[in-house]
């Protein structure tokens, strides 16, 4: 399988050699979930039939960073890296990372057509019914494209892909992973949640208790789910492993902790400091709970195993 090509551009494009006639997807695909997958499908489709590769067009940063300030940490639940992987798993040949500048963002919909879309050589440009291009002052919408393409290709604009009635969107996700909705946000991905990172050392309070944990640092663009314990899988040097996971700061031991991730990997007992991992997020166990005895979180911890078996076995 041809692995993806990524190549990234800034406006205005200049030393940049036209690709062969494709079809282009566009769009921010944070996530590529099922409502974005449905695009890309589509897209996939009209490049088989017309026998010419697929490309992807889409952007770095967040457009946001050139619209407005920022009121919390920038953090995607796909990072480009992974994004170029699940978007290669669906038949893209090429993604072009257009860098969102305050110059992309001011263009006029024609100027934006005829600079950037056409230096793609687009036979048929893709995308959500809901996929916006132009200045944030004059923003156009899918409906209009044709107008501003004067058939120099095809537009094809994919409708809604809704969730048990409700539309699947990013933003959706985010906030499902923020309160530990493990379900909405899986459903909605059509995937198990991963996030990544190494591990470190941390304080070896877990191994005091019996219960020694590999603390992941994450980077921190990436999106991680809600204070809570839940079912994991790890992968460590390509091998999975499940385990239950702690999100929080352990209030047990203090008030105004750092938050950690921290895994308790069960049947495992091997030093892994500065292992690479991958953490996929199954299922939200519980909330974090403030223990007045350590004893009592000693028995909760063993009841969280017995939990985090189960739920593993049930998926068997």
């Amino acid at each position: 399988m041809t692995m993806i090509k990524t190549t990234t551009l800034h406006y205005p494009i200049q030393n940049f050699k036209q690709p062969v006639r494709q079809v282009v997807a566009m769009g921010f695909f944070d996530g590529v979930h099922l409502g974005h997958q449905a695009v890309i499908k589509r897209a996939k489709a009209e490049a088989d039939a017309l026998g010419v590769p697929l490309a992807v067009l889409t952007y770095d940063p967040h457009p946001s960073v050139a619209f407005k300030a920022l009121t919390e940490p920038l953090k995607y639940l796909t990072v480009v890296k992974q994004k170029a992987q699940l978007l290669e798993t669906l038949g893209v040949s090429e993604m072009y990372k257009m860098q969102f500048t305050s110059q992309l963002a001011g263009l006029s919909p024609q100027v934006f057509v005829d600079e950037v879309l056409m230096q793609l050589n687009p036979v048929a440009v893709v995308a959500g019914f809901d996929h916006l291009y132009g200045s944030d002052k004059n923003q156009a919408n899918m409906a209009n494209l044709a107008i501003y393409a004067k058939a120099r290709f095809d537009v094809i604009i994919v409708p809604e892909f809704d969730d048990l009635g409700l539309k699947i969107g990013s933003s959706k996700i985010r906030s499902a992973l923020c309160v530990g909705d493990m379900q909405t946000v899986n459903r909605q991905l059509g995937r198990i949640y991963h996030t990544t990172g190494i591990v470190v050392h941390g304080e070896a309070r877990g191994r005091e208790l019996g219960f020694p944990t590999a603390n992941v640092l994450t980077p921190e663009l990436e999106w991680l789910p809600g204070i809570g314990i839940y079912a994991v899988k790890i992968s460590i040097a390509g091998q999975w492993h499940i385990g239950m996971a702690s999100i929080g700061r352990n209030v047990t031991f203090g008030d105004n902790r750092p938050i950690t991730v921290e895994i308790n990997i069960l049947d495992f007992n091997q030093t892994i400091y500065g292992e690479d991992v991958t953490v996929a997020w199954h299922h939200h166990l519980r909330g974090e709970v403030k223990f007045n005895q350590v004893d009592d979180l000693i028995t909760q911890l063993e009841k969280d195993k017995v939990a985090t078996r189960t739920y593993f076995e049930t998926l068997d």
